[in-house]
């Protein structure tokens, strides 16, 4: 019962941090990205673990918008990834959105707690992406959708430049599937595409998903970044 209850508290906070970034997005204040992390209904652990959820895009307004980070929200994003990370068994997805959080950590300025979280900040290995099926493909990319940002240069972005016919395929799929949250990281991935196919219609697709899917704050964070993106600046 008890951990039923903890994991609706945390469903609920991660819900309420996207509610807190897209809030951010739409008005530029970054005081609002911070409210859910500064409040201290959440509890600290909790806080810390909806963080890990979100991932990078908890830093989204600072890195599209170029707007400081709440100092308070800072402080739990840079407890996140100290305190949590990955295991030498952890899936590939999961590494590198660690690698994303350390990523953005450092973009916001140099730290005086020492080094980055993650070291010496160099690339995870990408190869388990080599060959992807593009359902597979797609599904990854939408769980890495915080490392699709203007300008950014990775290997999983790499690979993503390579194959936008197959992302595209999986963006359809996800509208087919109503699978909003795939569909918007797929989305957000296709504004930063080149040889996105005109058939797609992507413009539609995403007005489309934001109608069906909006209400979930995960899906309209997505949605957000993609309307961004062609100004967003990169710190």
């Amino acid at each position: 019962m008890e951990q039923s209850s903890t994991s609706a508290l945390l469903q609920g906070t991660v819900l309420d941090l996207a509610s807190d970034v897209v809030s951010a997005l739409r008005s530029g204040d970054h005081v609002r990205a911070g409210s859910t992390l500064t409040g201290g209904g959440a509890g600290e652990g909790v806080a810390r673990a909806a963080v890990r959820v979100l991932g990078a895009d908890t830093l989204l307004p600072s890195v599209l918008l170029g707007v400081p980070p709440d100092p308070g929200q800072l402080a739990v994003f840079k407890d996140a990834v100290a305190a949590h990370p990955p295991r030498g068994d952890a899936a590939p997805a999961v590494v590198w959105s660690h690698w994303a959080m350390a990523r953005a950590l450092r973009r916001t300025g140099p730290s005086p707690d020492g080094p980055p979280a993650d070291g010496t900040g160099a690339e995870p290995d990408a190869r388990w992406l080599d060959g992807a099926g593009w359902q597979f493909l797609t599904h990854q990319l939408a769980v890495l959708a915080p490392l699709a940002l203007p300008g950014e240069e990775c290997a999983v972005t790499r690979v993503a430049r390579g194959r936008p016919v197959d992302v595209a395929r999986g963006f359809v799929r996800a509208v087919r599937r109503r699978d909003w949250q795939q569909a918007a990281g797929a989305g957000r991935w296709l504004t930063l595409l080149d040889g996105v196919p005109d058939t797609l219609g992507l413009e539609a697709g995403l007005d489309f998903v934001r109608l069906m899917g909006g209400s979930d704050p995960r899906v309209a964070l997505q949605l957000e970044a993609a309307r961004l993106m062609p100004a967003g600046v990169l710190l």
